[in-house]
This record gives structure tokens, C-alpha cells and sequence, in this order.
């Protein structure tokens, strides 16, 4: 179905996330909006990237008409009526479904959902979208794309899977081809529980992983870090599927997977974000983090102390990978311990260890030392100006974002060195003016109180030394987690899987 005689060959992104698109992608582009997590920065900033250097690159994703308010009633909206009316020119391609119109979040809380939303969106990509489009090169991401590799490989398409996360489910091909995907045009190039005998045999009782299947299929594979693709390899990760290791590692031996770090939204910028009490850039950062933490005090509950150190912790409370069983381990000793100083922490974040620590600051008393918020992008972009650290103890970290907009505003990395954590962070020598954050090795409490110590030990230096090194810092941050440089990567990706350029 693609075209070998274009003069620039036709990128397709699959992704069931994303935040923004450039204006001139469609009169739609402004209205697309549907995010669980970094994913969805991440497939919005590379479209953007490469559009505007000029490559042909179109989108796929699930028509989320509530998530993108463009449903009014029961009838569609003038924006939408004239999007479908230029469908045939436009570069977004929304797979319409109802399964998908009336969500107001992206993946479900059922086990029953998630499948029924994979496939529903992969029929449509399959049965609509990829004949329309004729792309030269597809690019999935995630297991909830994990069937388009084999399709492609059967079209004869290439086919880049992106791995974000580790997440898969399993289904049979009977379910599948019950939701209008005809899996027996390629039915060998999935992944099964077991090895498949014939298709006969494996339709009903031989299930079919999603991701596994993607990253079998697919020409080529990439993780969102150089480093987690290399822990996956050396199996450094025992609650990993060994197959999942399996099947990177064949793909890792036969040259055809590749870490490529993410980067966060080109929004982050301290100088420009309209959440903050005071914009500042690095010449100004004393005064604008001081009016940040002021308000953020003031807002939340907490001592209004303009030198106390601030701990900011911005990713889910999940105790599976996030490591907050880690610091609530600690937290009553640091409080206590650092009295003096004023250290406060601050939690915008949901998950299921938020009760946790809820219970911490009611037993202890802390309500004017530690805050805990439930997740809010405002507040959380206001925490980032007003924090000095922000807290990342991850047992692993496929890539990470918080990590890279932290030093952007001048705050502080305190991370396990893992995966994305390792790819992007040094261990700061303050008098050496080198590294960026406080790095710990061994994954327990002793470990990141060792790296938590540091940092105050850093804010406790002369005010010239810390000054330099946060400037210092936030002007690295600023040139090195761009999308422009990780879309570079991409591109030459993609021309390597297409042998010919993608842009002028």
C-alpha cells in the first residue's frame, strides 16, 4: 500500500496519547488533547518536530470526542464538521469508534476495557486509516498498537514499536477477529503463549500478547532510554516478563533496537509559563523561586519560609516503581532531623500510596511542614518554580520526564541512578561546577537518605557557590532536553529504515 515513487516518504504515528499538535496540522490540531502520562508529550513534541522540518508525517488516534470537546450534545461541532468535510487533506486521522466518545480518561480501570479500546482502535488503523494515509513507514507505540507491526510486516511496510512502558495484555485471535481484524492475513507474525501449530489450532486457546507481539513483528524496536534498553538486555530487572527480555535482546543482537531518550514539552520553560506567580530565566532565578515559593506556601499550607529547602515529589505514588515507600520510610527522621533548617516537602500527586502518606503527616502532625496534593497540572508547574529538589527514587524508570524539567527550572534531581535517571543526570560537584542532581545506587531508604543528605548539605552552601551551579544548570537543561535534539534521532531512524532522506 505505501508508495516507493513519493518524493519524500509518508511517516504514520500511531499513538492512543497525545497533547498537542502545530496549528497548521488541521483545523483540528488545537482540540487534541488525551493524556495518561508522558507518552503523550512525547508523540505531541515529535510530530511537531518533524512537521516542521518539513517531513510528511500523519497522526492516528482514537476519536476521544469528550476528551477533546468537540461533541456538543448529541451533535457534532462546526469544528469537527469541517474537519471530517477536509478529512481527505488533513494529516490527523481519528479512529472512530463509540467505545471511545464518551471517556474522559485514556486506558480503563476494568480489565475488560483495555482490550475492547486496543482493538478497536488497531481495527480502525488497519481497516480505514492505513489504506487511506499509504504510508512508507509506521510508527506504533505502546502495546495498545502491538497487532500493527505484524500487519505491516505482511504489507511489506516498515515498522518502528516504541517502547514507553512494559504493560501488555493478551487476547485470542478469535476475540480479535470478532472485533473486525482480519488476524488471518497475519496470524504468523504474532506472539503466542505458546508456539502455534497452525492457525486453526491457536485461534481460540492460544492467547495473543499485545506488546510481545509488537516487538516480534516490528523492523525495528526502540526504548525512551539508551539505558533501560540495556538493563532489559543484561536482565537487571527480574519482574520483567522474560520474554519481553527475550525478544529486545534478539532484537538488541541483530542491530535493530536503539534507546532514544525522551523530552519534555517545549512548554516547560520557566521564562514563558503562564502558571507561575513570576517568570524568570537563569540571571533571574533568585527572585523569580522565591515569589514561586511564596505562593505555592501560601496556596498549600506550608510555613512561609523563603530559604527552607523544598522537596517536590511530581510523579504517581505508585510503590511498584516510583519508590515512595522509600521516603515514607524516612520522612518522619528528615522532618525531624532537619528541623532547623524548615525542610518541607510537597506532594502534587495521585496513586495509590497518597492515603500513605496522608497518614504520615495526620500521626506526625506535619501539616505545615508536608503538604500532599492531588495531581493538577497548574499546581504541579508551580511546584516545579517553587521547589529546590524534586524527589525520583524509582526502582526503574523507562525513561522519565520530571527529571529533565526540574533542572529547567532550577531545581534539583534527588533519583535512584536507573534507567532514563542515569541517561540524563550526573552526581552534582558543586565545587567542580560539574552534574546536575544527587544520585543514589542502592535502591533503599539508607540510599536515598544518603542522596536527600547531600542536597541539603548543597543548600547549606555559600549562596555564590549554589547560585552558579543552578544557573549553570538550568542553561545545560535548556539546550540539552530538546525535542530537536531526540527528533534528530528519530529521523535518522527513519531514513535508515527507509534508505532515503525524510526531510529537504
Amino acid at each position: 500500500m505505501a508508495s516507493r515513487h513519493r518524493k519524500k516518504p509518508r511517516i504514520l504515528v500511531v499513538t492512543p496519547e497525545i497533547t498537542y499538535l502545530p496549528n497548521n496540522m488541521g483545523n483540528m490540531a488545537n482540540y487534541l488533547t488525551a493524556k495518561a502520562g508522558g507518552l503523550a508529550d512525547v508523540s505531541a513534541a515529535l510530530v511537531s518536530v518533524l512537521f516542521e522540518l518539513g517531513a510528511d508525517i500523519h497522526v492516528a488516534l482514537p476519536h476521544y470526542r469528550q476528551m477533546f470537546h468537540v461533541c456538543v450534545g448529541s451533535f457534532l461541532s462546526e469544528e469537527l464538521r469541517l474537519y471530517k468535510a477536509k478529512l481527505p487533506h488533513e494529516r490527523i486521522h481519528l479512529a472512530e469508534d463509540r467505545v471511545f466518545y464518551y471517556r474522559d480518561h485514556v486506558y480503563g480501570d476494568h480489565p475488560s476495557e483495555n482490550p475492547k479500546l486496543a482493538l478497536a482502535f488497531q481495527r480502525e488503523v488497519i481497516n480505514n486509516i492505513i489504506p487511506h494515509v499509504r504510508p512508507d513507514l509506521i510508527h506504533c507505540n505502546d502495546w495498545m498498537t502491538g497487532l500493527l507491526p505484524a500487519m505491516a510486516r505482511r504489507m511489506q511496510i516498515p515498522c518502528l514499536m516504541t517502547l514507553h512502558n512494559i504493560h501488555s495484555l493478551e487476547t485470542t485471535l478469535a476475540n480479535i477477529e470478532d472485533h473486525g481484524i482480519d488476524a488471518a492475513e497475519f496470524w504468523q507474525h504474532l506472539y503466542y503463549t505458546w508456539p502455534p501449530q497452525s492457525y486453526e489450532e491457536s485461534r481460540s486457546g492460544n492467547p495473543v500478547d499485545f506488546l510481545l507481539s509488537g516487538i516480534f513483528a516490528a523492523h525495528f524496536i526502540n526504548t525512551v532510554s539508551p539505558t533501560f534498553l540495556r538493563e532489559i538486555v543484561y536482565g537487571q530487572h527480574n519482574f520483567i516478563d522474560d520474554r519481553i527480555r527475550r525478544e529486545v535482546t534478539a532484537k538488541w543482537r541483530s542491530g535493530c533496537a536503539i534507546g532514544i531518550l525522551n523530552a519534555p514539552s517545549p512548554s516547560y520553560q520557566p521564562e514563558t509559563d503562564n502558571a507561575l506567580a513570576r517568570c524568570y530565566n537563569d540571571e533571574t532565578v533568585i527572585d523569580g523561586k522565591r515569589a514561586n515559593k511564596d505562593m505555592l506556601q501560601e496556596h498549600i499550607g506550608l510555613q512561609r519560609r523563603p530559604d527552607a529547602p523544598l522537596f517536590f515529589w511530581p510523579s504517581r505514588l505508585d510503590p511498584l516503581q516510583k519508590g515512595c515507600q522509600l521516603l515514607a520510610h524516612i520522612l518522619h527522621d528528615i522532618v525531624r532531623d532537619y528541623t532547623a533548617d524548615g525542610i518541607q516537602f510537597v506532594f502534587v500527586a495521585n496513586g495509590p500510596f497518597q492515603q500513605h502518606i496522608h497518614d504520615i503527616v495526620r500521626m506526625h502532625g506535619f501539616y505545615n511542614r508536608v503538604a500532599v496534593c492531588p495531581f493538577n497540572e497548574k499546581l504541579s508547574r508551580l511546584a516545579y518554580a517553587a521547589a529546590d529538589y524534586l524527589l525520583m527514587p524509582s526502582l526503574f524508570e523507562p525513561c522519565g520526564l520530571p527529571q529533565m524539567i526540574g533542572p529547567k527550572y532550577g531545581t534539583l534531581p534527588v533519583a535512584h541512578d536507573t534507567g532514563g535517571l542515569h541517561d540524563t543526570l550526573r552526581h552534582l560537584d558543586a565545587a567542580a561546577q560539574t552534574g546536575n542532581g544527587f544520585l543514589f545506587k542502592h535502591y533503599d531508604s539508607n540510599g536515598l537518605r544518603w542522596a536527600m543528605d547531600e542536597a541539603i548539605r548543597f543548600h547549606r552552601l555559600p549562596p555564590e557557590t549554589r547560585i552558579a551551579n543552578i544557573r549553570r544548570i538550568m542553561h545545560e537543561a535548556a539546550t540539552s532536553f530538546t525535542h530537536a535534539v531526540n527528533a534528530q534521532r528519530y529521523i535518522d531512524l527513519y531514513e535508515r529504515m527507509l534508505e532515503r532522506p525524510l526531510v529537504p
